[in-house]
Order: C-alpha cells, then sequence, then structure tokens
C-alpha cells in the first residue's frame, strides 16, 4: 500500500485545500461569536469611556458643594490678609486668613516676640558620666553621658531629641557647650543628676550661664492683651495666621472676595459639563454619509445621560431671600448649536454684586444636584455599572462557547483530514494498478 506523505500527494488531487475550505463554512459560527464578543466589549470600553467623562462631571459638581458645617458662601469666599508697615517704615510679620476668617480691620501692637532659652557652660573638666535628667516644662527626660567631653554630651542631648539642641562653641578659651530651648515660656528647660551639668531655669542658678531667658510673644488686637508661646499665632483671631518677625504697631487688614472662588468653580463644572456633552454626542452620533454610527448610537444609557444633564441645568435651582434663580439668571446658558454651557462673565459679575449669597447658594445645589443625579449613572449599582456587569456575563458566557466550539471543530478537522487521508491512499492505489494495467496491456499487443 503507498504512503502517503502530504494530503493530496497520492491522488493528485488538492485535498489540503478542500480540507481548508471546508473548516471556513464550519468555523463561521465560531467568527459570529467572536465577532459578538468584540462588539460586546467594545460596549464596555465605551461605557468606561462615558463613565469617566460623567464622573469628571461629579468631580467638579462636589466642589461647588459645602461641607456639613459651613455654608455656601464660606465655601466659596476667599479671603486676602495684609499688615501694614510701622510707622518707622519697619515690619512686624506676615498675615494669612482661611476658613473661619471674618473681613476687618485690626489695630496690632507687638511688644514682645517669643524666644527660647539659651544658656552655655565653658568648664566641663569636672564633669562625670551618669544620667543626666533634662525637664522641659513638666516633661522629663533621662540621657545616659558615657563621653564626657563637649563633643560626646552634645551628641547624646541631640540625639534624645527634647526639644533641646546644643552645639558647641570653640573659643579661645576652649570648648564652650550651648543649649538652646524652643520658643515659649513654657519651653523652658532645667539640667539635673550630673554634676557640672545641674542648671534651674527657674532661679537662673547652676554650672551654666543664661544669655537668654524664655518667654512668650506679647501683644493687643484693638488694645485686648493677648500672648502666644509661638512667633506663629493662631488661636487668637479666627481663621487667621499671624507670624510674627519683629515689634511694633501695624494695621491688620482682611479683605473678603466673593468671586474669584466661586467663579473658578463654575467655570470648572462649565468645562466639565462640555466635555461630557461633546463626548456623549459623539458616542451617539451617526454619519449618513459614511454610514458609520458611534460607539454607543441608540444606547438606553447614553440617552438617559444625556436628558439627565440637561433637566439638571434647567430644573436646578435656589431660593435666597424669596428670590428664586437658575443658572441662566446668573449667566450661565445654553448655546444654540451643540448644547454646551457658556458662562457670560459681565452677568455673573452682576449678579455677584448684587447677592454673593444667593449665587453662592445656586452652585451649591447645582453641585448636590449634578453629584446625586451622576451617582445613579456612575456610582456603585448605577447604570453603568450594572450594564456592564451584564455585557461581561454575556462576553464570559460566549468565550464559554467559544472553547467549546472550537474544541469541536478539531475533531471536525481531524474526521476530514482521516476521511481525505484514507481517499488519497485509495486514489493513489487505484493509479498505481491503473499503471500496472496499462503497463501489461502494452505488452500482450506488441506481442
Amino acid at each position: 500500500m503507498a504512503t502517503i506523505s502530504s494530503l493530496g500527494a497520492g491522488s493528485g488531487m488538492d485535498l489540503e485545500g478542500l480540507v481548508k475550505s471546508l473548516m471556513s463554512v464550519e468555523k463561521r459560527p465560531l467568527t459570529q461569536l467572536q465577532n459578538q464578543a468584540s462588539a460586546y466589549n467594545a460596549k464596555i470600553s465605551s461605557l468606561g469611556k462615558l463613565s469617566s467623562k460623567l464622573s469628571a462631571l461629579q468631580t467638579a459638581a462636589k466642589d461647588m458643594k459645602p461641607n456639613v458645617l459651613q455654608s455656601a458662601l464660606e465655601k466659596f469666599a476667599k479671603f486676602e490678609a495684609s499688615l501694614s508697615k510701622t510707622p518707622s517704615g519697619g515690619e512686624i510679620g506676615t498675615v494669612t486668613a482661611g476658613t473661619g476668617a471674618v473681613a476687618g480691620t485690626y489695630k496690632l501692637d507687638v511688644t514682645q516676640l517669643a524666644q527660647g532659652q539659651k544658656i552655655s557652660a565653658g568648664s566641663l573638666g569636672g564633669v562625670t558620666a551618669g544620667t543626666l535628667k533634662i525637664t522641659v516644662g513638666s516633661t522629663e527626660t533621662d540621657i545616659n553621658i558615657t563621653d564626657t567631653s563637649a563633643e560626646g554630651i552634645r551628641n547624646a542631648i541631640n540625639q534624645a531629641k527634647t526639644g533641646v539642641t546644643a552645639t558647641v562653641v570653640n573659643g579661645t578659651s576652649g570648648p564652650t557647650l550651648m543649649l538652646s530651648g524652643e520658643d515659649g515660656a513654657g519651653k523652658a528647660f532645667s539640667l539635673s543628676g550630673i554634676a557640672g551639668l545641674n542648671y534651674n531655669a527657674a532661679s537662673n542658678a547652676g554650672d551654666f550661664t543664661r544669655s537668654q531667658a524664655a518667654r512668650d510673644a506679647a501683644f493687643t488686637v484693638d488694645g485686648i492683651a493677648a500672648s502666644s508661646g509661638s512667633n506663629k499665632v493662631t488661636d487668637v483671631i479666627s481663621g487667621v495666621t499671624l507670624n510674627l518677625t519683629g515689634e511694633g504697631q501695624a494695621t491688620l487688614s482682611i479683605k473678603q472676595d466673593n468671586n474669584s472662588n466661586l467663579k473658578k468653580a463654575l467655570e470648572g463644572f462649565v468645562t466639565a459639563y462640555n466635555d461630557a456633552v461633546s463626548s456623549m454626542s459623539s458616542m451617539g452620533s451617526y454619519n449618513k454619509d459614511s454610514k458609520v454610527a458611534g460607539e454607543l448610537q441608540g444606547n438606553d444609557i447614553l440617552r438617559n445621560a444625556q436628558q439627565t444633564l440637561s433637566r439638571l441645568v434647567f430644573d436646578t435651582t435656589a431660593t435666597t431671600d424669596g428670590a428664586t434663580q437658575r443658572l441662566s439668571d446668573i449667566g450661565i446658558s445654553f448655546k444654540t448649536t451643540d448644547g454646551k454651557l457658556t458662562l457670560d462673565a459681565d452677568k455673573f459679575a452682576a449678579a455677584i454684586d448684587k447677592n454673593p449669597e444667593a449665587v453662592a447658594n445656586l452652585a451649591a445645589a447645582v453641585g448636590s444636584a449634578f453629584d446625586t443625579g451622576m451617582d445613579r449613572i456612575t456610582g456603585t449599582g448605577g447604570q453603568i455599572q450594572a450594564s456592564t456587569e451584564g455585557l461581561r456575563l454575556t462576553v464570559k458566557s460566549l468565550e464559554s462557547r467559544q472553547e467549546a466550539l472550537t474544541m469541536r471543530l478539531e475533531t471536525v478537522e481531524k474526521r476530514y483530514r482521516a476521511q481525505f487521508s484514507a481517499l488519497d491512499t485509495l486514489m493513489s492505489n487505484m493509479n498505481s494498478v491503473s499503471s500496472y494495467l496499462a503497463q501489461n496491456l502494452s505488452r500482450l499487443t506488441t506481442s
């Protein structure tokens, strides 16, 4: 029996091509499943893109919502604080204002800056190893001193990180150990436990010489006396931080800007809204000339999102002092061509000047409405998540069907090859017999 090295070699027929043609027909259902899975994956990707755009809009909306214990106007109010120069032309520090500040003018008179205690000791020859106790306020720290040189004591103190820092100054009389505390009378420190390293801050007595006593900053605000353990003062005037650098008198001014932050927040909202509208328009479009549809053309979720955005812009209102406002009342309106929003700066400025609280309340209402509306679409359990999970289950089912069909096609192809291989062998044998008979008949005829 003839041995076939490749399909069709024995018969001379294109059996390999015939098998491929038959398998091409058999694979049509598999191709359909693959195309369906690809289409569903594309829709999942498009829903993810839609979710991203709407989430960006939700973020912009959240930026317009005040905190629980904050009014809308407090949310957007921006305070600018300044300190005038002293009568002699000097400066007593800098000032910043934030949440809780109130516009106003104050007379600030700084009579004393906060400073830290400084002491020094030049003769350390009699110091022995032992435990040094450093007391800062009511806090005590034990430090083990093994190296009694000025440098060794310095290193041990600095490693303890008590708030007291040590340094060594090498002067003409030899090394001097200098210790410095943090600013404020409450940060005064004492040392005890080792002969030659004792010092009592209260009595200013011991082995060290004090060059500077610890003290608080002292000042008055419109004649009201105040003090601070630090030159950074945060708890005297609500929402105001003072950084004192000098002594003297100055005028502290705090101004409230109701425009900048509010306009910035609304501009961010308009930009995010228009970006979402542009993307949704592209996803839901259909080009009649090229006959190409957008990724989500005709999709219910896309259509609902478009309707939700328009409805929230039209329907969201806020009432302040009996007057109800919409976005159009403060200069935010639809363009006539593409459904995007535009902000009229002049109309917005006029609305702010007339009633800043009303504009802030409207912005907060819009922020809250859009936050809630977008959450229903993009949030956990929202429309996009539910649809995406359903699509993924469908894709998983299609992939399982592809796997099963692929295994069946492998069996079908093996059967085709076995059948055509047998045919090829049969045809090869028949060709051999035919050739043999032809040769013998030719010999008989010649004889």
